[in-house]
C-alpha cells in the first residue's frame, strides 16, 4: 500500500477537485491508495469539508485535525507517522504538482531502484517575482547549506517505510523536513516535473515563512555562520592590530596634533556591530538547543478518524 500524506491549510477552495484527481489515482495506482490528510489548524472550512466527504468516499483515507498552526513540515511528519502505507508519498493540498509524479514514485519504489525519490521542478508557471524569489532561495540554500539539493529546490517526495522509520526517529525542532531526508542518505532518484498554476486561492507559502525555513536550515544544519563570523572576527581583530599600530606611531611621531573622534567612533560602530551580530548568530544555535532540550513534540493531535476503502467511518480519538 502507498500513504499519500497531504497536508492542508487554508485549502476549502481546491478540496472539490482535489478529491476527483485523487480517485483517478487511486484507480491509475497498481497498489491499494491510503490517503492521510493532515489538517495544519486551517482557519477555513477545510476540516468540516473533509468530515462530511470522507464519509462516503471510496479511498482508503485518515483525517488527522492538528490542534494548532506548526507548519508544513510538521504537518506531513504527522502524516508520515500515522501513515500504514508500504511506501510513502507526500503531495500539496493546492495541486501545483501533478498526480502523476505519485503514479512515477510508486513505480520507482516498488522497483527496488532507490529508497527516496524527489520531484524537482523543471519549469513553474508562477508570477515572474514569485520565480525570482523562490530561485534565489534555493540558491541561498544550496550555496550555504545542502549542494545536494536540486536547483530547482523539493516540494514533493516519495521514501520506503525504513526511510520513513529513520526521519521519524529524528527528534528535532524548528527543522527541515528536506534537509533531513538528505542527511539519512540512502538512495535517492529525481524526477523532473513541470510545475501548474495554483487553481484557487493564495498561497500561504509567505516570504516570511521562506526566510524561516532558510534560517532553520542553516541553524540545522551547517555551522558556516559561525565560521564566517570567526573569520571576520579575526579579520577584523587583525585590522585593528594594524590600525592602532599606525595612529599610535603616528601619534608618537607628532602628526597627530589633536585627538580625533572618527576613528575611535569607526572602531566603536564597527566592533559593536560585529559584537551584536555574533551574540545574534551563537543565540540562534543556542536558542535552538534550549527547544530541542525541552523535549517537546513538534505537533499535537487534536483528533484522528480512519474512513475504510469503502468510506465507512472507522471511528475517531482525540487526544
Amino acid at each position: 500500500m502507498l500513504s499519500l500524506v497531504i497536508p492542508v491549510y487554508r485549502n476549502a477552495e481546491n478540496l472539490p477537485r482535489l478529491f476527483t484527481e485523487l480517485e483517478q489515482l487511486a484507480s491509475r495506482l497498481p497498489v491499494a491508495l491510503e490517503v492521510v490528510f493532515v489538517v495544519d489548524g486551517s482557519p477555513d472550512a477545510s476540516i468540516d469539508i473533509l468530515r462530511s466527504r470522507l464519509s462516503g468516499w471510496p479511498v482508503r483515507s485518515q483525517l488527522l485535525e492538528l490542534s494548532r498552526n506548526v507548519g508544513s513540515f510538521a504537518a506531513i511528519a504527522a502524516g508520515l507517522a500515522a501513515g500504514r502505507g508500504d511506501y510513502f508519498a507526500v503531495m500539496a493540498a493546492d495541486m501545483q504538482e501533478p498526480p502523476e509524479l505519485i503514479v512515477e514514485f510508486d513505480r520507482r519504489l516498488r522497483s527496488g531502484s532507490c529508497d527516496v525519490v524527489l520531484g524537482t521542478r523543471a519549469t513553474r508557471a508562477d508570477p515572474l517575482l514569485s520565480r525570482l524569489g523562490s530561485g534565489l532561495f534555493w540558491w541561498a540554500y544550496r550555496r550555504w547549506v545542502q549542494r545536494e539539493i536540486p536547483k530547482g529546490g523539493v516540494d514533493i517526495f516519495g521514501c520506503s517505510r525504513q526511510v520513513r522509520d529513520e526521519v521519524r526517529e529524528l527528534k528535532e525542532g524548528n527543522s527541515s523536513l528536506i534537509g533531513l531526508l538528505f542527511w539519512v542518505g540512502f538512495r535517492r532518484e529525481l524526477v523532473a516535473y513541470h510545475r501548474r498554476p495554483r487553481p484557487s486561492g493564495r498561497s500561504a507559502w509567505t516570504l516570511t515563512k521562506k526566510l524561516r525555513y532558510l534560517s532553520d536550515s542553516v541553524f540545522n544544519f551547517t555551522d558556516l555562520p559561525v565560521r564566517l563570523l570567526f573569520r571576520i572576527g579575526s579579520f577584523g581583530t587583525l585590522a585593528s592590530i594594524v590600525g592602532g599600530a599606525i595612529i599610535l606611531l603616528a601619534k608618537l611621531s607628532g602628526q597627530i596634533t589633536i585627538p580625533g573622534y572618527t576613528a575611535t567612533t569607526l572602531i566603536v560602530v564597527f566592533f559593536g556591530t560585529l559584537n551584536c551580530l555574533g551574540l545574534g548568530i551563537i543565540g540562534g544555535y543556542v536558542w535552538r538547543t534550549l527547544e530541542n532540550t525541552k523535549g517537546r513534540p513538534n505537533y499535537l493531535i487534536a483528533s484522528r478518524r480512519d474512513f475504510g476503502a469503502d468510506g465507512a467511518d472507522g471511528g475517531s480519538t482525540r487526544s
